[in-house]
């Protein structure tokens, strides 16, 4: 009897599987076109950080820096993005035969505008308009936070045909503003006679992060005896529970009239997209955040230790739908101890930009180093 690799499983499952990771050693060493025979890989996303390491540490960036030095000291952020430009051009072409094959629903690479921007729709819009042209390839994904900003840049956006990762999304009611935002831009892309079939969409739904600051909370709560079981049982529970709901929103958003009418004529879906499925506490299983949320539909963006752990060891099944009393049960248990989920959710994204804006500089300031 043949056993089916774990990760070609998700795929038969409906899930898709992108790569949290991009280097230019990736690509030009074919090691990405494996992956993707190998793994069924289906798709690449980026982000400051992740461009940070691989600048700062990859010597393949070495002799464009050198050849760059005068623009490295005069424009660091524009030498940057001729790196990024090239590797995410690169990564477009290695993964346009999955974008043929699966006919536009898989096969992107995302691209995230500076997170200088993210309190900034104005500029929001005119760096994605840039981004997007300078790419000039029909499997790019622009990357947009989430922010009270960020959502009618996103809207604005997909209305003029771009294909947009809304990313930094933490809380349900947030993602339900973007999945609306997502409906608005391509109504009016329809009303001006655009076509809605090219235009795809993800939500990036951050999983770990939400244990990661809940977790703390509980191990607090447990000193009081009163409510010491209960913080213990939901320690490492709430993530997951709180995918769940996004989950069972967007179903609920395909079963709309508003959404069939899209849908008739020619829209993609805009799938959920699971991120920070790495999991940071050593307590738990090293695929948790992939294992406990399979199901059609999704999207699981995997950093390369989470892909390596689970192509060795991961059982997979359609677990989205299974145990949801069970999350509810733990999200108002949350409630009653005194943890609101909402304002937690909050916390994480002005954390989320933060930590992309030290990246960033980070990133800009070994450029810069380059120029001198």
């Amino acid at each position: 009897m043949t056993t089916v690799p774990p990760l070609h499983a998700l795929h038969a499952l409906g899930q898709s599987v992108w790569f949290d990771f991009i280097r230019r050693d990736l690509l030009q060493s074919g090691a990405l076109a494996q992956m993707v025979e190998r793994d069924r890989l289906m798709g690449v996303t980026s982000n400051p950080a992740i461009f940070e390491k691989a600048i700062s540490s990859g010597a393949e960036y070495k002799a464009d820096l050198t050849a760059m030095k005068e623009l490295c000291a005069r424009d660091p952020k524009r030498a940057y993005e001729n790196l990024a430009v090239a590797d995410i051009k690169l990564a477009c072409d290695q993964l346009a035969p999955v974008f043929a094959s699966t006919k536009g629903r898989d096969g992107y690479v995302s691209l995230e505008v500076s997170p200088k921007l993210a309190r900034d729709t104005a500029g929001t819009l005119a760096e994605a308009r840039r981004l997007w042209k300078e790419v000039g390839r029909p499997n790019l994904m622009i990357k947009v936070p989430a922010t009270p900003e960020g959502v009618p840049a996103i809207r604005e956006l997909i209305s003029e045909g771009m294909n947009i990762n809304v990313t930094l999304l933490f809380s349900v009611n947030a993602y339900i503003a973007v999945a609306n935002a997502y409906m608005t831009g391509l109504e009016a892309l329809r009303a001006r006679g655009g076509d809605v079939t090219k235009v795809a969409s993800v939500a990036s739904f951050f999983v770990s992060r939400v244990d990661s600051a809940i977790d703390p909370e509980l191990d607090k709560l447990a000193a009081n005896p009163a409510l010491a079981a209960t913080a213990a049982a939901l320690r490492g529970r709430l993530a997951i529970a709180n995918a769940k709901r996004a989950y069972q929103a967007y179903t609920s958003l395909s079963a709309s009239p508003r959404w069939k009418a899209l849908a008739a004529a020619g829209a993609r879906p805009q799938r959920l997209l699971w991120a920070s499925t790495g999991t940071k506490d050593s307590r738990y299983s090293d695929v948790l955040y992939v294992e406990e949320l399979i199901g059609p539909d999704t999207v699981n963006t995997v950093p390369p230790q989470t892909l390596d752990a689970f192509r060795e060891h991961g059982k997979a099944r359609g677990t989205l739908a299974e145990g949801l009393a069970g999350s509810q049960q733990a999200l108002d248990q949350l409630q009653l101890v005194g943890i609101d989920l909402e304002t937690v959710c909050g916390r994480l994204l002005d954390e989320g930009v933060k930590l992309f804006d030290v990246a960033f500089d980070k990133l800009i300031g070994a450029v810069s180093a380059h120029g001198k």
